[in-house]
């Protein structure tokens, strides 16, 4: 089974970015009046004075936050793919499997959490402030950190070990 978990890991990451995408499809009016709500409840953004300037930053800020919303998709699809791949690459490795092991859980544990500091930038951003919610979700921004070194890793046993192939009996 602990060989299994990592690539369970990357396709859940998939399914994510996939079901947020169907969420915006089913009703993106929920997640864009979860944003104007928020900003509503922006005790910074409802004290500038001038109403132009509130009406104009409300707007600036609704735009960024959703595009965090879009950034979990984007980055869960497309970091779930990466992690797949690169997990079906480190399994034809001939690397020791302590290294495969430990390549495989930083690529795929990185790969699924770093995601969420755009979804909860996203839900939390409007209220809290953009930065004030990246910052308090940095744990998640820091995984894409942990999901790199995984990469790197990996690349370092492609260069050292050779590799196996089903159509072929020789290690390339």
């Amino acid at each position: 089974m602990n060989k299994r978990i990592p690539y369970l890991l990357a396709v859940l990451g998939m399914f994510g970015g996939v079901l947020i995408a169907i969420l915006f499809g089913v009703n993106e009016a929920y997640f864009k009046d979860k944003i104007a709500n928020g900003l509503q409840a922006n005790e910074k953004i409802m004290s500038i004075e001038d109403t132009t300037a509130r009406e104009s930053k409300i707007k600036s800020e609704t735009d960024k936050n959703w595009r965090y919303y879009q950034r979990f998709h984007f980055h869960a699809t497309g970091i779930g793919a990466m992690s797949l791949a690169s997990l079906l690459l480190l399994a034809l490795s001939m690397a020791p499997m302590v290294l495969k092991t430990v390549s495989s859980y930083m690529i795929s544990i990185g790969g699924l959490l770093y995601p969420f500091v755009w979804l909860f930038a996203g839900i939390f951003g409007p209220s809290m402030g953009r930065e004030e919610a990246k910052e308090a979700f940095a744990i998640f921004g820091y995984m894409g950190g942990v999901f790199l070194v995984g990469l790197l890793l990996l690349l370092f046993i492609i260069a050292k070990y050779p590799m196996k192939f089903l159509d072929s009996n020789k290690a390339l």
